[in-house]
């Protein structure tokens, strides 16, 4: 007997917000296809990867029992097909994935969306002409199932795997589509694997304590946040100078107040974009590890600076010629 392959649900990469959103700060955050995953079973695959296969279905069954527990007490906040869970789980039920974990790119995101949409019986569809209180509700639904792999989740990793599409977050209340030709004056974005894991919980943790700094706080919302934000507004309206130099702006304040978030073999990476201007650093996700998202109006230039310091870069867009320089010509 063959069991039915899952959905496919892609990466994600939140250009914008990281961290900035537990604090209603915007954010941006697109789908990442280099990556994907499915729900999928053990008896449909080679034997090379059963092993991986029962691991994931074990994590799949912790998972279960957390669901169901908040299901027999009514705090589930949509209606889990307990029974057809529970007996592909003992099918061999797993989550076949190319998502690498600790990156920041959606690897627990992508697998809750996998199961909500499976195994959610009063599913919000995730069809284009959904409307933002609908997607509002979808993202608290996927934000309590998500707060399982990390104490506390804002859903928008989940929504946006399950979405399948670029969303704009004005505040925890205000989340709707956004197209992606907002990149067309980009000329380059790019991802830089550090090699290492992070873990999103810890990190999270800490970044909340040290919201109970006072300077801490302080510089969040009158320095990161606005920072962020005039990243987002300048980005999609296309206005390159403004947005290279708000990214230099955000770029040097996380350089500087979020370190530990950063990898210590890439700050003087970081320090050295910001030296030269020649490429700007963020981070990707949660940091600690995996991927750091960088820009640079000059891509191939910036690849060459990186290569000369034995960093290798994987091009996210590469973007057509302003414009107006086509207009002029």
């Amino acid at each position: 007997m063959n069991y039915k392959v899952g959905k496919e649900f892609h990466a994600k990469i939140m250009l914008f917000g990281e961290y900035g959103v537990i604090c209603n700060s915007m954010g941006l955050t697109i789908p990442y296809q280099e990556f994907k995953g499915r729900l999928n079973f053990k008896e449909n695959v080679p034997e090379k990867i059963h092993e991986f296969a029962i691991n994931s279905n074990k994590s799949i069954r912790n998972f279960f029992s957390y669901l169901k527990k908040l299901h027999d007490k009514k705090q589930l906040k949509f209606t889990l097909n307990t029974e057809l869970f529970e007996e592909e789980i003992k099918e061999g039920l797993f989550f076949e994935s190319s998502i690498p974990q600790g990156f920041g790119i959606g690897s627990s995101g992508a697998l809750v969306a996998a199961l909500y949409d499976r195994y959610a019986l009063d599913r919000i569809n995730n069809r284009k002409n959904i409307n933002p209180l609908r997607i509002k509700k979808l993202k608290d639904v996927l934000a309590q199932m998500e707060s399982y792999f990390h104490g506390k989740s804002s859903g928008l990793d989940p929504l946006n795997c399950y979405m399948k599409q670029p969303l704009l977050i004005q505040s925890n209340k205000e989340i709707d589509k956004v197209g992606l030709d907002m990149a067309s004056k980009q000329k380059g974005m790019f991802l830089i694997d550090t090699g290492t894991i992070g873990e999103t919980e810890p990190l999270v943790n800490y970044f909340m304590e040290q919201c109970q700094n006072d300077v801490f706080f302080k510089g969040l919302q009158t320095e990161m946040i606005p920072s962020s934000d005039r990243c987002i507004k300048s980005f999609i309206k296309g206005e390159v100078r403004e947005f290279y130099k708000n990214i230099k702006e955000l770029s040097k304040y996380l350089l500087v107040n979020f370190a530990p978030m950063i990898p210590e073999p890439f700050r003087d990476v970081w320090k050295k974009g910001l030296e030269t201007s020649v490429f700007y650093l963020k981070l990707c996700g949660s940091g600690g590890g995996g991927y750091l998202i960088g820009f640079a109006e000059d891509l191939e230039y910036a690849r060459k600076m990186l290569e000369e310091l034995d960093v290798k870069i994987i091009p996210l867009y590469q973007m057509a010629e302003q414009t107006d320089t086509k207009q002029s010509k």
